[in-house]
């Protein structure tokens, strides 16, 4: 019986011993792993914006209103980059035209969020990581 007690705190001991030295849990929701900027761009805009973002894309002749040029944002915008004005373009378009009636590029926003099975986090990760790319082809 002596050995049984003894044996029970031993192994209490032990258990305790190891709990402390487990890192805690972490409860928060498991990471998102979201494409670079460079290969969203790739995947989504080049074909009409081209690889150097100025406009210029395989699909570019084919649009009703050409493809912006991309690299110029900044130079447009008082030398800043929009960063606002790129994110809501990308998530919810670029909005009618008078000229031309609606534009020939997609709102992405409800393509990224259907992706991403309606996480936003990896919806905000994906705009994000496109605006830093886009910010980092600026021609000055």
């Amino acid at each position: 019986m002596r050995h049984a007690i003894l044996f029970t705190a031993l192994l209490v001991l032990i258990c305790a011993a190891g709990a402390r030295s487990r890192p805690a849990t972490d409860n928060t929701l498991p990471s998102i792993r979201v494409a670079s900027g460079k290969d969203l761009y790739v995947q989504y805009c080049a074909s009409c914006h081209g690889m150097d973002a100025k406009g210029q894309g395989p699909y570019a002749s084919m649009l009703k209103i050409p493809p912006a040029n991309l690299a110029t944002l900044t130079r447009r915008h008082d030398g800043r980059f929009p960063y606002d004005y790129v994110s809501n373009t990308l998530r919810f378009g670029p909005g009618p035209t008078i000229l031309h009636g609606s534009s020939d590029m997609p709102a992405w926003g409800p393509i990224f969020q259907y992706l991403d099975k309606n996480n936003e986090r990896a919806v905000e990760e994906r705009i994000k990581n496109l605006c830093n790319y886009l910010a980092s082809l600026q021609v000055r």
